[in-house]
């Protein structure tokens, strides 16, 4: 085993860890100031239940996840601005479940806000990307060829990618342990293919998301004592979708992140045919809530996406090797 693949196992291992270690005092210490969960009341009513659980979680992973880094020396190269979009992305979550919290409801910044805040930084993120010539040769999926985007559109591509990526996260993230567990599966699969081309340090950074996610896990697995809130989803999607910017494999992150697609899709269908026809083609959106109200058990929905979310990271994989090895 070399060098670097202990480093990413050292990663994984190390924020797994550290996240486990750091749920409770933080819990104890969100007890004292009493920041619990306001849950939305258009959702379903077994999840009444779960009002005034603490929330905010995604500062345990945010927090493990930077600490492990510099332990194991990546906090260099493209890890830097992968880094800064995943905390700009979360101090945006942040902002929006403290005013949640403190105002007694469940609604904190406004849906234009949060939209316009992850546009600027998608921008920036795609700005920097260009200067940095990773427009250049990227590939697609089951495809040997590549192709080169002009600075409108990889800002373009790059600010989409972001976008897309937080908001898939932040819809998955309705059920106990659900998006935790999914970006996990995802961030593993872009861990393996950041390794499988050189991208070590990349590598690490995934290997360092999909760890402190499940140790997470340990204090969000159903029935949850913490949930990650907009901190963490937001955070999490922003690191997904930096990683594939930085790592040139955008065009894969649909693959790759496929559940989070269908998730999106299946509000947009909903809204869509609601609007067009006055009849919703699912029982509630996003799709776990389909099945919740069809009557599988929480934890039934949340294992089987998990599969779903390895299921297309596999793909993901498999579409890398043909365009990588054609």
């Amino acid at each position: 085993m070399n060098l670097e693949t202990l480093r990413i196992l050292a990663a994984f291992g190390g924020a797994l860890l550290l996240a486990v270690i750091l749920g409770d005092p933080f819990m104890r210490g969100l007890r004292r100031l009493g920041l619990g969960q306001h849950i939305r009341e258009e959702g379903p009513q077994s999840h009444w239940k779960k009002a005034g659980t603490l929330t905010m979680g995604g500062i345990i992973i945010l927090t493990a996840l930077t600490v492990v880094l510099a332990v194991v020396g990546a906090l260099r190269g493209f890890v830097i601005p992968v880094l800064l979009a995943t905390w700009g992305y979360g101090l945006l979550g942040l902002a929006d479940d403290v005013l949640s919290v403190t105002r007694g409801r469940n609604m904190g910044l406004k849906a234009r806000q949060k939209l316009l805040g992850q546009i600027v930084l998608g921008i920036l993120v795609g700005y920097f990307a260009h200067r940095a010539g990773l427009g250049r040769d990227l590939p697609v999926p089951f495809w040997a060829g590549r192709i080169s985007l002009g600075p409108f559109f990889m800002i373009g591509l790059s600010t989409l990618a972001m976008v897309s990526a937080a908001n898939g996260v932040n819809l998955t993230d309705g059920l106990d342990g659900l998006a935790a567990g999914a970006v996990a599966a995802t961030a593993m699969a872009q861990a393996a293919l950041a390794a499988l081309f050189g991208q070590f340090e990349l590598a690490v950074f995934a290997a360092a998301v999909a760890g402190s996610c499940l140790g997470f896990l340990w204090h969000n697995a159903h029935p949850a004592a913490v949930f990650m809130g907009d901190t963490g989803s937001l955070a999490l999607g922003g690191a997904l979708g930096a990683l594939a910017i930085f790592s040139q494999t955008t065009f894969f992150l649909p693959l790759l992140a496929g559940l989070f697609v269908l998730e999106t899709l299946s509000v947009i269908l909903q809204v869509a045919s609601f609007q067009a026809t006055g009849k919703r083609i699912l029982r509630m959106s996003p799709l776990h809530h389909h099945f919740e109200l069809g009557g599988w058990p929480e934890t039934k929905v949340v294992v089987r996406f998990w599969l779903l979310g390895a299921i297309f990271g596999l793909i993901g994989l498999m579409a890398a090797r043909a365009a990588y090895l054609g």
